[in-house]
């Protein structure tokens, strides 16, 4: 027996935009939800018929291959994929855009999808499927709507973007998303180039392959050691340092020796830049800490002082939300056993953003002329960490009463505890509220349900 799910999505775009996007690079990644564990094998299929896209999805230790192929391609209007193999026995999707205007359009998604095992297959999973395709197309929707919006506002010009850090969380994320809105994006990687758009570095060396600027418009620079591996010692500490301190010195010399190079420089940092600062509220003006962590982001963000004519914008950011990495996927986990809770006294302000929120504040650092200098890349609203730890588990339908005490935070972590689980930052997002900048997810109950998948697609009309 076939099942039918049906939805559409109302886009601020044309028809023809709207197909453009789902064409170009990036938008298969865009479009994976990030609390499912699939893995992209392979270059992203373009749309054209018999072209053939790799997945691996990943179920506790199992891993299951699903090959799908595109065909029906009506260019500008519709295209469908259909799997070859995997784990429906039956899955076709029609991906159809229909004009409602010289600036609007409909999307339309139609599956048909039959699962294994017949009528033991639809009795056992039949409603688990259902829902996770309901909330799986309900993610895609918000961020076809989202990303299209945002394209939108910035106009029509593309640009030629130079990343480092590309394949971490956010780059990787942020890749995708100027790819997907028909910009140029160009990576820098410490291996070998493998494709057209990689050129060599090494920071350590001072070595940085020049081509990489050439017609260059803007450097986003997100390379740096993760801070949050446990038990820092002088050998972790000095290469979190050296990470960012010779990487930005790195891209600031060979952007200053480029003639007509890039005009834009935009990095990351940290709001860990504030220190430990208890109730007070914070603002890009605010003083900075005196520990490990304070020390580090001001260096980083000095490194790249003297480039003339460049304008630099340092992106300080909170925890960066998302269940694909970083600090939400390492507590999921014990949320989900039900064995969450506050850290510490759980009194701490936490300033975290979401990872869609984080690379449109990338965007829009690359498109506003006007922003410069330190910005505070956080949620309008800071949250205490016992509220968060509340909020999670409401959201996964979990208690949340368990506490970490202090001390045994410190016992496992070391100097991270302090630094990174039970110091209080109370930051503002002063700088992108004065641009005008929107948030998507300004509340931490709507970005964990976006981001959890805990709301489903509405019904096609």
């Amino acid at each position: 027996m076939t099942s039918t799910f049906e939805t559409t999505l109302d886009c601020p775009v044309s028809a023809a935009e709207l197909y453009a996007w789902h064409a170009r690079s990036g938008a298969f990644e865009r479009l994976l939800p990030p609390w499912e564990r699939v893995k992209l094998v392979g270059l992203a299929a373009r749309i054209t018929n018999g072209a053939r896209q790799t997945m691996e999805l990943s179920v506790g230790p199992l891993t299951k291959r699903w090959v799908a192929e595109i065909t029906d391609v009506e260019p500008g209007t519709s295209f469908r994929d259909v799997q070859l193999s995997g784990p429906f026995a039956r899955w076709e999707h029609r991906h159809a855009m229909e004009a409602r205007g010289s600036d609007a359009s409909r999307l339309r998604d139609q599956i048909e999808y039959r699962l294994p095992a017949g009528f033991v297959g639809r009795t056992v999973a039949g409603g688990f499927v259902r829902k996770s395709v309901e909330r799986m197309f309900a993610y895609r929707h918000r961020i076809t709507e989202r990303d299209l919006r945002r394209h939108a506002e910035a106009g029509d010009a593309k640009r030629t973007v130079l990343v480092t850090g590309s394949t971490g969380l956010v780059g990787s994320a942020l890749c995708a998303f100027l790819e997907s809105g028909g910009h140029t994006v160009r990576r820098m990687v410490r291996k070998d180039p493998q494709h057209a758009n990689e050129f060599r570095w090494d920071p350590a060396r001072g070595e940085f392959d020049r081509r990489a600027l050439i017609g260059v418009d803007a450097v986003v620079h997100l390379a740096g050691e993760n801070v949050g591996e446990p038990r820092w010692n002088d050998k972790r500490k000095r290469r979190i340092l050296d990470s960012r301190v010779q990487g930005t010195s790195l891209i600031a010399r060979e952007i200053g020796l480029c003639e007509n190079g890039p005009q834009t420089l935009v990095q990351a940092s940290a709001v860990g830049i504030y220190g430990n600062r208890g109730d007070e509220e914070l603002s890009e003006a605010s003083s900075h800490g005196d520990d490990f962590l304070s020390l580090v982001c001001e260096q980083w963000e000095s490194s790249s002082a003297d480039i003339p004519g460049v304008r630099r914008v340092q992106l300080r950011f909170g925890v960066v939300l998302t269940p694909a990495g970083g600090a939400l996927a390492r507590m999921l986990p014990p949320f989900r056993a039900g064995a969450g809770g506050p850290i510490g006294s759980g009194e701490q302000w936490m300033s975290w953003i979401s990872i869609d929120d984080a690379v449109a504040a990338l965007h829009h650092a690359i498109w506003d002329a006007q922003l410069e200098g330190p910005v505070n890349a956080v949620a309008p609203e800071a949250i205490r960490n016992a509220d968060f730890g509340r909020t999670l588990g409401s959201v996964l339908k979990r208690p949340a009463i368990l506490p970490l005490p202090a001390f045994v935070a410190r016992a496992a972590f070391g100097e991270v505890a302090d630094a990174l689980l039970l110091a209080s930052q109370r930051v503002r997002p002063d700088k992108l509220t004065a641009c005008g900048f929107r948030f998507d997810d300004p509340t931490l109950s709507g970005a964990l349900q976006h981001l959890l998948g805990a709301t489903a697609a509405k019904a096609a009309s």
